[in-house]
């Protein structure tokens, strides 16, 4: 017997669960198809299993350090095996919050694959969801009033470098590592790559990263990704620029050997594993997509500004519609969507306002334009930047390296980017992401009084270096 919803969700990652709660406080009935596990990528194989790692590594590095700080410490040792014990414990106690939720909201889960049914008995337009069960269980059709296509990525790969899960690894196979490896190559230097350089030398192994671009993290503020490459350096970390890797001269044996083109000459690189992080593709195949009129472009599913399809009555968010890929974004376009669904009038996502983090070790966060962009987008701008070295609190961590630095309209002084790269400033971006919203100036942030000695004192100090006006340097 089909069962009718006022909307369905095919995916129960971060942008789905997030659009499934918010359609129940609204009053809509709802259901969530997921194949795998609620939660998505970003709760079993992306952002918290990997700050896990992330975080064992940097207790690991301080450890080794241990003696900076007064504390004398012999013979620390790492336990791989409990790294990821712990990174599990975490996922898993996530993983039980999430159905929690689903339960308290009274939104079912349907654990199976959905396909989206063209016109048909049950509807006029197609939509119509049939539900093959993990469970073997007869097919379930759903008759929704409206669908939501959250189904997220996977990670990309290079043609001709095929993933193996043996000597080459995309970030899911890493994940999962039963112990680490002496050495390795990431064919990537941005986000993702970045953060498993990072990580991976403070656990102690040998890291080359491989990167087609002229720098490392291309995105970033130009001063970013330069204080990125030496920092990169100073943890031992080889970084290889302007390298195009040759897929087909990878060769596997007791390990790996891969070239690369390099200013037009051809070197080799050769390590115990290869790591492709190359970036997301979305996952829009063997839902039925082949049964409505919606439009791909590039690879990613095409959508209005409240992130309707062709087909009106389908939505669709999150990684499979490109754009920033990230799960807070999946998380606002998916409530976007659905209070557009219940006839709300929501506000557009500003995706300039969106910020952005990279948790490697230092950490990179940022929001707005960088500066070459204010620049190439006409804005005559004037900048700030203020060194944690001069921050007390960055010296009482341990960790002085980096900057904060602000990009401001020379005509209205409303900020137009901040970019930061150090100690935590992960935590530390929101501030400039509430500033961007409220259209602030420099002025008005080195006015917030910010309390001493904290490291948000880097941010007020960058806004009063914006017209030099510091008081620390």
């Amino acid at each position: 017997m089909a069962q009718e919803y006022d909307l369905v969700i095919l995916g129960g990652g971060t942008g789905g669960y997030v659009a499934a709660i918010r359609a129940s406080q609204l009053g809509l009935k709802t259901a969530i198809v997921e194949k795998a596990k609620l939660g998505g990528t970003c709760l079993h194989s992306g952002c918290i299993p990997s700050k896990a790692l992330l975080r064992s590594a940097e207790v690991f590095s301080t450890m080794k350090r241990s003696e900076e700080f007064g504390v004398l410490a012999n013979d620390i040792t790492l336990d791989f095996t409990k790294v990821q014990q712990r990174k599990t414990s975490i996922i898993n106690q996530l993983h039980k919050g999430v159905q929690h939720l689903m339960k308290q909201g009274e939104i079912d889960v349907y654990e199976g694959t959905g396909r989206i049914l063209g016109p048909s008995i049950f509807s006029p337009m197609p939509g119509t969801i049939s539900v093959e069960m993990n469970n073997g269980q007869e097919n379930e059709m759903l008759i929704p009033k409206n669908v939501l296509i959250a189904t997220g990525s996977r990670p990309r790969s290079l043609p001709g470098l095929d993933i193996d899960g043996t000597f080459v690894l995309s970030s899911d196979e890493a994940l999962e590592l039963k112990s680490l490896p002496k050495s390795i190559l990431i064919v990537g230097g941005g986000v993702i790559g970045i953060e498993w350089a990072s990580m991976l030398s403070d656990f102690g192994v040998e890291v080359t990263v491989l990167e087609f671009a002229e720098r490392i993290i291309p995105t970033e503020d130009h001063e970013v990704s330069k204080e990125m490459q030496r920092l990169m350096k100073k943890k031992r970390i080889k970084v290889v620029t302007k390298a195009k890797v040759l897929p087909d001269t990878l060769q596997k044996d007791e390990g790996v050997a891969i070239s690369a083109e390099i200013n037009g000459e051809i070197k080799v690189f050769s390590a115990e594993k290869l790591l492709v992080s190359v970036g997301r593709q979305a996952n829009i195949e063997g839902f039925g997509l082949d049964n409505t009129d919606i439009q791909i472009e590039k690879g990613v599913i095409k959508t209005n500004s409240v992130y309707q399809t062709k087909e009106s009555h389908i939505y669709a968010i999150g990684d499979v519609i490109g754009g920033l890929q990230l799960a807070h974004v999946a998380a606002h376009e998916g409530m976007i969507a659905v209070e557009h669904m219940a006839e709300l009038k929501p506000n557009s996502l500003d995706y300039n306002k969106v910020s952005r983090c990279i948790y490697g070790k230092p950490e990179v966060a940022s929001v707005g334009f960088t500066e070459a962009e204010a620049v190439n987008q006409g804005y005559q701008v004037k900048s700030g930047k203020f060194s944690f070295r001069a921050i007390g609190k960055a010296l009482v961590f341990g960790e002085a390296d980096g900057f904060v630095k602000i990009v401001a309209d020379k005509t209205t002084n409303d900020i137009l980017g901040v970019h930061m790269i150090g100690p935590h400033v992960t935590n530390l971006i929101s501030e400039a992401g509430l500033a961007m919203v409220l259209d602030a100036t420099p002025w008005e942030v080195a006015k917030t009084i910010h309390p001493h000695p904290t490291l948000s004192e880097a941010m007020a100090e960058a806004a009063l270096a914006v017209d030099g006006k510091t008081i620390h340097s």
